[in-house]
């Protein structure tokens, strides 16, 4: 199973962090939570919630990164500025 979601992961990371696709990915992310439509579906009680909880976790936790180096980014171009 680590085999599977590993490669999944890195490829969901690197695709929300190169800023030409961003956007895409979190309209994909959040049309797949919002669809009714699931790779596993909402009928099986935990496993239909797993996979919406993990989209949900990937793409708030991936969001809040990618925010936080862009201030991180801003800030220390404006300490050069400033010097």
């Amino acid at each position: 199973m680590k085999f599977l979601i590993q490669p999944l992961y890195k490829l969901y990371r690197a695709v929300l962090r190169n800023s030409k696709y961003r956007w895409l990915v979190v309209a994909g992310s959040l049309l797949y939570l919002l669809s009714p439509v699931d790779l596993a579906t909402d009928v099986l009680p935990i496993v239909g919630w797993l996979d919406d909880g993990l989209i949900a976790t990937l793409l708030v936790t991936e969001l809040s990164q990618v925010v936080l180096e862009q201030r991180k980014a801003r800030k220390e171009k404006k300490a050069e500025v400033s010097a």
